[in-house]
This record gives C-alpha cells, structure tokens and sequence, in this order.
C-alpha cells in the first residue's frame, strides 16, 4: 500500500511557459526506468494528486517530474510555481509498466510520444539496458510548436553515442519547421512517412511500439498499427504495442 511522503523541491526548468520540469528529494522506494509516481499537494484542505513519469533512472538523484501546466489545473499551476526548498507530496511507491523488463523480445524498438507523454522515454534513453535490448530504436516526439520539443540536448548526445541505432523524428503540427514533420503520427504510420524518415519498417516480425501521449493518437495509431498485424501487449499474451494507463 503507498504512502504519502516528503518531497523537497531542489530545482526547476521552464522549458516554456507551460512546460515545467521539477527536480525534488524524496524517500521512494525502488523503481524501473519508464514508471510514474503520485505526486500530491493540499489545496483547500483537499489534497490533490495526479500521476507523473519520472524522468530520471532509478540510480540517479534528484527524481524529475516533467509536466504541462494546464489552465485552471487543479494542481498543475500549484506545482509550477514551487520554488527550491519548497515541499509537496508523492507516493512512496512507483506504479507502470511502461518498462523494458515488461517489453517481448524484438530487435526494433519504437517510442512514439506526444507533449508530455516524452516523459518515460526520456528515463528509459537513459539506460544501459536498452541498448542491450535492442538493435534499433526510434524515438518519436510530437508537439504544436518547435520550442516544445524538450529534452533536445539529452537527445542530440544519444545520438552521438549512438548514431547507428537511434533515430530521433520529431514532429511539428501547428508550424513548419525544418527537420521536423509537419502534422500527426497516425497520419504519418498510415502514408509510411514515419517510416521513410526513420529509415526503418513497422512490422509484426521486428517491431515493438511504445504509446504514450495524447489519447487520440494512442487510439488512431494502435488502430493503424493492429492493421499491420500487431497486437496489443499483455504478460498473458505477448504482443507488439504497449500502452500505458495512468491512475
């Protein structure tokens, strides 16, 4: 059963105006690359929790949280606007299964993420592990605007350190800009620019795809997917798409 304990702001990145990264000191108990904690707050004599990914691995201190400030957010705004020494709450225990020790075994492995939904993939580029796990990975990130494509520096090394096995697509919908696809990821699986840009094939044979994000892009690009022949994977019965359901 999780508890609720201390977290200790200790650092905070605004990536824009509405997305925060907030780095913290917290007593958890140990965690896989990919899972996400409760994180809380008391506001109105009501604590508030929501899930978020955490962005660091489980030997790396301090835990990150990555998040979108939404408007009239019950917590968001509250979180956004701690500072260095400043407290909150989350869980002691850490929940998913958006991990590499869930994945079937495949020589490709595809991360497709919208916003935010970056989060565990960002943890799990982190590791060793997944480059011992697979041959070839592609990281997809879909945003509005070019300035909300994150974590880029982080990328721009993975590949440096990789650049036979990581393909970086990021996606642009709201501006053309350079480098960047113009437009959704389920529209870009169903005319195959995805995979032209990733020089790679989506396939039953080789594949395993990741899905965090935007529920209508999960939904339109599982969809595309399972027309290919993959299915939806579960420890009963493996499978070659996983999707994350936070609660």
């Amino acid at each position: 059963m999780a508890t609720w304990v201390k977290a200790q702001v200790v650092g905070k990145q605004h990536w824009t105006a509405r997305l925060v990264s907030l780095q913290f000191e917290a007593e958890i108990h140990p965690f896989r690359a990919g899972q996400f904690l409760r994180c809380g707050m008391d506001i109105d004599g009501e604590r508030v929790g929501r899930p978020y990914s955490l962005i660091n691995t489980p030997d790396t201190q301090p835990h990150e949280i990555y998040f979108n400030v939404v408007e009239d957010g019950l917590l968001t705004p509250h979180l956004a606007s701690l500072e260095a020494g400043d407290e909150f709450w989350v869980y002691d225990g850490c929940n998913g299964f958006m991990v590499l020790e869930e994945l079937p075994a495949a020589p490709e492995l595809w991360m497709l993420a919208t916003g935010t939904g970056i989060g565990p993939f960002i943890a799990i580029l982190k590791t060793d592990k997944l480059w011992q796990q697979f041959e070839q990975v592609v990281l997809v990130h879909a945003v509005s605007n070019a300035d909300e494509l994150t974590y880029r520096e982080l990328i721009n090394d993975t590949s440096q350190h990789h650049p036979e096995a990581f393909h970086y697509v990021p996606f642009v919908s709201r501006e053309k800009v350079s480098n960047t696809i113009h437009g959704r990821i389920p529209d870009a699986v169903n005319n195959g620019q995805l995979e032209s840009a990733a020089r790679l094939s989506i396939n039953a044979e080789c594949s395993h795809v990741m899905l965090c994000g935007n529920a209508g892009m999960i939904k339109d690009a599982s969809e595309l997917l399972e027309q290919k022949g993959m299915t939806r994977h579960r420890r009963s019965a493996p499978g070659h798409i996983t999707i994350e359901k936070y609660y």
